[in-house]
């Protein structure tokens, strides 16, 4: 199964970046650092507000 690609707002600043739904490593926000994104052994757990599906496979 292939995975989806999420636009997610970080809590914190409001900037919007790419995160996929399965990230094996934590993703942080590129403009104030804050994690959006942790492993949890599949999906990942998304902290932020998914604004819309990028990529749907």
């Amino acid at each position: 199964m292939a995975g989806n690609f999420y636009s997610v707002e970080c809590p914190d600043c409001e900037n919007e970046q790419i995160v996929f739904d399965k990230a094996s490593s934590e993703v942080a926000c590129a403009v104030c650092g804050h994690t959006l994104a942790r492993p949890a052994g599949g999906k990942a757990e998304i902290d932020g507000e998914v604004t819309e599906t990028v990529e749907a496979r």
